[in-house]
């Protein structure tokens, strides 16, 4: 794996989740993506160094959730 890989990966993380309105499991992220465990955590890892996702945990689900927010400056 290089960073070129990772940023395509990262890409395709973030359309999911730009093209949605709505909040993604990891295993929904993973399945959509067809990305490998690695990959998607690599990918995740890359939009979170760049502040484009935001994470989430339901602790009664014992879930974790992945989305994006707009930051509009006026």
């Amino acid at each position: 794996m290089d960073k070129t890989t990772i940023g395509i990966n990262a890409g395709i993380v973030w359309r999911l989740l730009d093209n949605s309105n709505r909040k993604w499991e990891y295993s929904e992220l993973r399945e959509a993506s067809g990305l490998s465990d690695r990959d998607l955590n690599a990918a995740i890892g890359w939009l979170a160094r760049e502040n484009k996702i935001e994470f989430c945990h339901d602790d009664e689900t014992d879930t974790d959730s992945f989305f994006i927010t707009m930051n509009i400056y006026i």
